[in-house]
């Protein structure tokens, strides 16, 4: 379907700084970006959990921790369903309402815990508007036929966010050509 953009690659291979530029360069083309995407949370230099980071508002929340009592688990890290859900459900009906392109980063395990947020994604995937979305490597089969699917690495990471944003900006300009 057109306008869907899927970035995988491997742990540290860039996806989320492919994903990041992205929003850069579309935002100094003068397109609004909305959607969610979610950081590591360190501490002493190590990895304790995950954020949910609404992009347009910057409200953000704990996606996952080491310290967090759950029932939703991925690997050693409790989910914060209701704390996921509470930043990323409204931040994604914002970007689909009001927004030029919708970005998440990520849609993986932790994620998809949330019924409410995968309905939403599957949504957008059938949807009209443009898409750019990190998927984790095990949804890529499932979700990176919808579209058109990035397998990031370090030898691509630093041209892939130029080569998406042209994509998309042939996609936004045709669409606003005919409004």
């Amino acid at each position: 379907m057109p306008g869907k953009i899927f970035l995988t690659g491997q742990p540290g291979s860039g996806k989320s700084t492919v994903f990041m530029r992205c929003i850069e360069l579309l935002r100094e083309m003068s397109y609004s970006v909305g959607g969610i995407s979610t950081p590591e949370i360190r501490r002493r230099g190590r990895r304790v959990g995950f954020s949910v980071v609404d992009i347009a508002t910057d409200r953000r929340e704990v996606l996952a921790g080491v310290d967090i009592k759950s029932a939703y688990r991925v690997g050693r890290y409790g989910v914060n369903l209701l704390g996921f859900e509470s930043v990323a459900l409204p931040a994604i009906d914002y970007a689909e309402d009001s927004c030029d392109v919708v970005c998440i980063d990520e849609i993986g395990r932790m994620e998809l815990f949330s019924e409410p947020f995968k309905r939403k994604v599957e949504g957008l995937m059938r949807g009209p508007k443009p898409l750019v979305a990190v998927l984790h490597r095990n949804y890529a089969r499932e979700y990176g036929v919808i579209g058109e699917l990035y397998h990031v690495s370090h030898e691509n990471r630093d041209t892939l966010p130029r080569i998406i944003v042209f994509s998309l900006e042939r996609q936004l300009k045709r669409k606003k050509s005919r409004t």
